[in-house]
């Protein structure tokens, strides 16, 4: 089979991913994903094809195009020749490699329960994300007291060794706000969250300070909700990723586990939510404002 032009794609040379720091082996398994869908759509194969190639069902090939199966490296390569993508099967199979390394979240396995596993990894890849918070900071915001405080205030009550953990895992996500390529966070929070008390007035003083601070980052808008708007009760986040192909994720979290919502028609739901969120909160300037007063008033 004759081979596809690079040229003929929009998304970056897959060489591109390798040469970045800080992305997740889960954005590595769907920058991955999205171009063997890509070439194959262009080679005209046909799914059920591609799976006669690799001898593995049709599901198989969804969820690997998804970035939802680990990739290896032998079937990459396999795939690839079909499309007739020869000039790219090095760099593919070296990023179904490193799609098969553990994730920096794992050496806090013991506070990472499964289901938000897959959140962390779908986090690191996402280009926009887009959350709505109604109790709390949202957590890539919080300061590393807040985040104790919320830690040490749940049910069940967490141990020393426990808090710290989880407190070390929540500033080690923020990590991707100010890296390169950082993705932009876009968050809507209701008004009781600046003042709702946690923890002595100067934590939450601090905790106000680091939102304004915060703000001012150009990948980061911030919002609040009034007082007299009314709204949901409940949180939610939605993913977005800079990569052709790859379906918005709503993620929903209860407290024994949560929901990931992809199906385009039940996304554009709570985006549509979102955006009508956004349109009820103050401007980012006027939260700045706010922010402002409210951190005055508890000096």
């Amino acid at each position: 089979m004759l081979a596809v032009p690079s040229d003929q794609f929009p998304q970056p040379p897959l060489g591109r991913y390798l040469s970045l720091r800080g992305f997740s082996p889960t954005a590595l398994s769907m920058a991955l994903g999205s171009r063997l869908r890509a070439l194959r759509t262009a080679a005209g194969v046909s799914a059920k094809e591609a799976a006669t190639e690799i001898r593995c069902s049709e599901a198989k090939i969804s969820r690997l195009e998804r970035g939802q199966s680990p990739p290896q490296p032998g079937d990459v390569s396999c795939l690839m020749r079909r499309y007739g993508a020869v000039d790219e099967i090095e760099d593919a199979c070296e990023l179904a490699r490193r799609a098969n390394e553990p994730g920096w979240w794992e050496e806090f396995g013991s506070v990472v329960p499964p289901w938000f596993d897959k959140f962390l990894g779908l986090q690191e890849a996402a280009d926009l994300i887009r959350t709505y918070e109604v109790q709390l900071v949202p957590g890539l915001l919080q300061t590393e007291e807040y985040a104790r405080a919320v830690t040490m205030s749940g049910v069940p009550l967490a141990g020393p060794e426990e808090v710290r953990a989880r407190v070390g895992l929540r500033t080690r996500r923020q990590e991707l706000l100010h890296r390169e390529f950082s993705p932009k966070l876009w968050a809507v929070v209701d008004w009781p969250v600046l003042h709702r008390p946690l923890g002595s007035s100067g934590l939450m003083c601090r905790q106000l300070e680091h939102l304004i601070e915060m703000s001012h980052s150009p990948n980061i808008k911030l919002q609040v909700l009034p007082p007299d708007c009314l709204a949901i009760g409940t949180p939610v986040t939605l993913l977005r990723f800079g990569l052709p192909d790859l379906p918005d994720v709503v993620y929903l979290e209860h407290p024994t586990g949560a929901n990931y919502i992809d199906k385009p028609e039940d996304t554009a739901q709570y985006r549509s939510m979102l955006d009508q969120l956004s349109m009820k909160a103050l401007s980012p300037a006027e939260t700045l404002v706010e922010l402002k007063k409210t951190a005055l008033s508890i000096r």
